[in-house]
């Protein structure tokens, strides 16, 4: 079941997003001293807390009875668009349809809240996962390099 994050959720999101983003910092050699600012290192209560209260990024979370699997957030921009943030599913419920589910609703979400297009970013390198956008009506719109990262970012858009 999908269900909004409450702040009470935090701490379990953050363990979720870690934990769902190391798989790709793993696969992609990444590490804290070579991309301290990925996801998988850079996200903390603080730092969600603030994308929830501070910011107040429309959050939500797939739930397992009571524990939280797999997760997503939404950034309202002002151009009737939003950026999609770290849609994950922890490993152990990978290859069960919960990304898919989160990804419709995302969309849905999206839609209620008057955006008219959704944007991403992924790393660029991660072919599976930018074939699974694609999947969806996700079209590339370009790339860009970090100083601070060791992999090209992509950013992919879908009108809604």
């Amino acid at each position: 079941m999908i269900k909004a994050v409450d702040v009470k959720d935090i701490g379990e999101c953050v363990k979720v997003i870690r934990d769902s983003f190391s798989t790709i910092a793993n696969e992609f050699g990444l590490t804290i001293e070579n991309a301290p600012r990925f996801t998988a290192f850079a996200t903390t209560k603080e730092r969600l807390n603030w994308h929830l209260t501070g910011e107040h990024r429309p959050m939500y979370a797939f739930f397992d009875n009571e524990t939280i699997v797999g997760y997503y957030s939404l950034l309202l921009q002002d151009n009737k668009e939003c950026e999609l943030s770290n849609l994950c599913v922890i490993p152990a419920y990978r290859h069960n349809g919960i990304g898919e589910e989160l990804l419709k609703d995302a969309f849905k979400n999206a839609k209620e809240l008057n955006c008219n297009k959704i944007n991403i970013g992924i790393v660029e390198e991660n072919k599976v996962l930018r074939k699974w956008y694609e999947s969806f009506g996700f079209v590339h719109t370009g790339t860009k390099k970090f100083d601070f990262f060791p992999f090209t970012c992509e950013y992919m858009e879908k009108n809604l």
